[in-house]
């Protein structure tokens, strides 16, 4: 009985090492990126953006190409936590670049880009964009990298290194990476890392388009990072319209844009995390975020990933989209309905002008 005791303590002895030196990998691994980055964007034209000549932007959330409409997550009570193969990865990259280019936008946004990852089979999706879509200039911004993330321990999410990618045929003359405030309990391994990318791209009239890429935090409960994450994006729009820029923000804002989406597509005022209302009230003087017909159109723009996809039965919601400065004219607004067919998200796409 001793023996049996003395194995059991040893084991018990072990794990506790082996928990105590995964923590302490942990910790000692996480890093922040820097703050007010400059990035290097890659041109291959000079295409300068004119005014009254009609552009359309689109935003997409793909998901690091692991969720097709059979794909349920665990972090969303699902049962997966990485990509089922790289070859399901990779159709749904081809998706996602088909859809672009039927879209055929001047401005391209996509969130949730893997350079490299576990959870996204080691594809590397910026490459994929860049290689398929050669015509566009390019911006890459790291949104985050994490360390070996050992969960669930039946299927561990493991390492990503992921971020932002904004294509444009206006040429990107300057761009710079801004993070966002974050939490700094032992939700930053969950929730990561959190950041905007701002491209300059130059107009026939002397000024800039600020075509900015974000993705705000979507399993954050703190309502106080909430608001320090919109009180630094709006800070800094604001900035860049006083000086007399056009302004255009694109991306995944984890907040529900229409305000009453949970009725509109549920027909329930039930709420996720990731689905309080848009602070629109707070936008700084000289924005607005455009909505147009997307309440009576009725097309969701992400879906919950508790389940595989069902239509009709599974939550759906709006949280992707635009904010725009006052000198942009939105000409139409709209959702393009892929079915979740390459990503928990469908894109959103704005057809606007440059005002004189």
């Amino acid at each position: 009985m001793k023996k049996i005791l003395k194995i059991i303590g040893i084991l018990i002895g072990l794990f506790v090492i082996v928990i105590a030196g995964y923590l302490i990998y942990l910790f000692a691994s996480y890093d922040r990126i820097a703050d007010n980055q400059a990035l290097k964007p890659q041109n291959i034209s000079q295409q300068e953006l004119t005014t009254n000549t009609e552009y359309r932007a689109m935003t997409y959330n793909i998901g690091y190409g692991s969720y097709p409409p059979s794909y349920s997550f665990f972090m969303d009570g699902g049962d997966k936590s990485i990509a089922d193969s790289s070859q399901s990865v990779k159709a749904n990259l081809a998706g996602v670049i088909n859809t672009t280019k039927s879209l055929d936008p001047t401005l391209a946004f996509y969130q949730e880009v893997d350079q490299k990852g576990t959870r996204s089979r080691q594809v590397n999706e910026v490459q994929m964009l860049k290689d398929q879509l050669p015509s566009y200039n390019n911006l890459y911004g790291e949104n985050y990298h994490s360390a070996y993330l050992f969960y669930p321990f039946t299927q561990p999410i493991g390492q990503a290194k992921s971020g932002l990618v904004t294509l444009s045929h206006g040429e990107i003359t300057a761009a710079r990476r801004y993070s966002l405030p974050i939490e700094t309990n032992f939700n930053k391994f969950f929730d990561l890392d959190r950041a905007f990318t701002a491209a300059y791209i130059p107009t026939e009239n002397d000024k800039q388009l600020v075509a900015i890429n974000i993705h705000f935090s979507a399993y954050t409960s703190d309502k106080k990072i909430q608001t320090a994450q919109f009180n630094k994006l709006f800070e800094f729009i604001s900035e860049e319209y006083q000086k007399g820029n056009y302004v255009v923000v694109a991306g995944d804002y984890n907040h529900d844009l229409l305000g009453n989406s949970p009725e509109i597509f549920n027909k329930t005022k039930e709420r996720r995390t990731w689905t309080h209302p848009f602070p629109k009230e707070k936008l700084p003087a000289g924005f607005s975020l455009p909505n147009k017909d997307l309440a009576k159109d009725a097309v969701p723009s992400a879906r919950d990933l508790n389940e595989p996809y069902q239509k009709g039965k599974t939550y759906t919601t709006l949280i992707d989209g635009f904010i725009v400065s006052d000198n942009i004219e939105v000409k139409n607004l709209q959702v393009e309905d892929t079915e979740f067919e390459y990503s928990d998200h469908n894109p959103v796409y704005l057809d606007f002008q440059l005002n004189e």
